[in-house]
């Protein structure tokens, strides 16, 4: 976590429940608050982050603060953590105590989208527009958000790194479906016997496991301490191989109702996106802003270059938020 000195930029925290899911989100900017209609003072335009997975909302601290620097402090950024993969506090349980069930299977791939679209209902002022930035299979979720949800007021979807379809036949995928699907069981034993740790080692465990990065953002390894948590990584693991079951085709009939809206930004040598679904979506949506990356960023942006992609997506943005 970023010290006041290093970081002057306003940002809160919440643990909250989301459809009866533990859920934490990080706010950046002074507004706390965006579901009060009345309101004169509610901006116009929110910026929410939805994540990759693991859907840690730390991860992207370093992103939504650099990101709302770049965008002059204007509008507020928010992220929300997929339901269940945030170690709740000291009296919070990972599920609310309650009869009434909110929603089935929260914790999967559908849950997730249903998390979400449920949060900016409770949460957010419809008559506030929105700009979506998502991570990985964020995308994915977000182009479900569009589809089931057309009266959102998006501006603009930003997807990043997008694992939109054929994720088990993606090279990372062909080596991950098989322990995902058949063997994450035999994973939570050796979590559950490092959840003993001094919270000190786990961290040390951390930088040893990220020691091959140059310069890796000390939030991520902070926020990496939680996948010693039991609850934490079988909810991870549960929509990770939901995502190698259900990702499959590329919805394009979302993406072609909703194609000025969309910017795509593929990696080179991303072993969850490889490089020829970029080309094979040009190739559909030849008019679509669909970019490759020059930069040779990693799928996980996030471990150490968020100041990066911040500084990229605010330029890419800067044409909408001139009309505003």
């Amino acid at each position: 976590m970023r010290s006041g000195s290093e970081e002057p930029v306003p940002l809160h925290e919440e643990f909250i429940y989301c459809c009866g899911a533990a859920t934490h989100v990080l706010k950046c900017g002074p507004w706390k608050d965006l579901s009060k209609d009345e309101s004169k003072n509610l901006p116009r335009l929110l910026f929410m982050i939805i994540p990759g997975n693991p859907g840690l909302a730390g991860y992207y601290r370093t992103f939504i603060q650099a990101l709302y620097c770049e965008l002059n402090q204007q509008y507020p950024v928010w992220v929300v953590s997929h339901a269940g993969h945030c170690k709740p506090p000291s009296g919070m349980e990972m599920t609310e105590d309650t009869d009434i069930k909110e929603l089935e299977d929260v914790f999967g791939l559908n849950g997730q989208v249903e998390h979400k679209l449920n949060f900016l209902k409770k949460n957010v002022s419809k008559d506030i527009k929105l700009v979506l930035i998502a991570h990985s299979i964020g995308c994915y979720i977000t182009l479900e958000m569009m589809k089931r949800a057309s009266e959102l007021q998006v501006l603009r979807s930003v997807l990043l790194f997008p694992t939109i379809e054929r994720m088990a036949q993606s090279p990372q995928g062909k080596l991950m479906t098989p322990l995902l699907c058949r063997l994450r069981y035999a994973l939570y034993m050796p979590v559950y016997l490092l959840s003993f740790l001094p919270e000190g080692v786990k961290a040390s465990l951390v930088r040893f496991a990220l020691r091959g990065m140059k310069s890796c953002d000390e939030s991520s390894i902070t926020t990496s301490v939680n996948l010693f948590s039991v609850d934490c990584i079988a909810n991870i693991l549960y929509l990770a191989s939901q995502e190698m079951m259900k990702v499959v085709e590329r919805d394009s009939t979302t993406i072609k109702q909703n194609l000025k809206k969309l910017i795509f930004y593929y990696g080179t040598g991303d072993s969850w996106c490889p490089e020829h679904y970029y080309d094979e979506i040009k190739m559909d949506f030849p008019d679509g802003d669909i970019r490759l990356c020059e930069k040779g960023l990693r799928h996980a942006f996030v471990l150490d270059a968020s100041k990066e992609m911040a500084a990229m997506v605010t330029d890419w943005l800067q044409d909408d938020l001139t009309k505003l």
